[in-house]
């Protein structure tokens, strides 16, 4: 499955459960509405449905993982994802974009997390299942593709929604190392803030 196919996905799904949400000013017709009439529309984008992400990239995926692929990877702080890029759509949801370089041999690998609702996350299972291939040993939902020498993954631990691509992934097997970092570091994330006492 294509990275624009991934945004496309999201895309359909964040403005329907905008809709539903009765986000304002948002609604699911009005961009096609504008493209039919010729005309370009002054409403503004659908809300994000997505809650925020925040924890590290260095805590998402520490430097001995990074170090498995025999290259040195540092993290490229100024990166920003491609316009149109599943990445791109997982940063408009409010989620973790990360991305690390290879300066010796170029290579280039980018994590993006999104925490979505249930639906939205239902919808984009449904659209990997039939456009991607399953992965069973990523022990959570997973689906793996390689085209045009970029390998892309992409699991799920409800509520995130974990997207990960480079041109050192030439097999499922190859992005293992960085789903799992990223999964046990959302789980303890996740337990950290549920042990966190609440205010008042």
């Amino acid at each position: 499955m294509t990275s624009r196919t991934l945004v496309r996905a999201i895309t359909t799904v964040a403005i329907a459960a905008a809709s539903v949400l009765a986000v304002s000013g948002c609604t699911g017709g009005h961009a096609s509405s504008a493209g039919r009439s010729g005309t370009t529309s002054s409403s503004t984008p659908p809300a994000p449905i997505g809650t925020r992400v925040d924890v590290p990239c260095a805590a998402l995926v520490p430097e001995q993982v990074l170090a498995t692929y025999g290259r040195t990877f540092t993290l490229d702080t100024d990166a920003t994802p491609a316009h149109g890029s599943t990445a791109a759509g997982i940063a408009a949801e409010r989620g973790d974009v990360c991305t690390w370089r290879d300066a010796s041999g170029g290579a280039r690998l980018t994590l993006a997390v999104a925490s979505l609702p249930e639906s939205t996350l239902t919808k984009l299972k449904d659209t990997l299942y039939e456009d991607s291939n399953s992965v069973p040993t990523y022990t959570v939902e997973g689906y793996f593709e390689a085209r045009k020498g970029m390998g892309r993954a992409d699991a799920f631990t409800d509520p995130y929604w974990i997207h990960v691509e480079s041109t050192v992934f030439g097999e499922p097997g190859d992005a293992q190392p960085v789903v799992d970092a990223v999964r046990a570091a959302l789980s303890s994330a996740t337990a950290s803030a549920s042990a966190t006492p609440q205010a008042g």
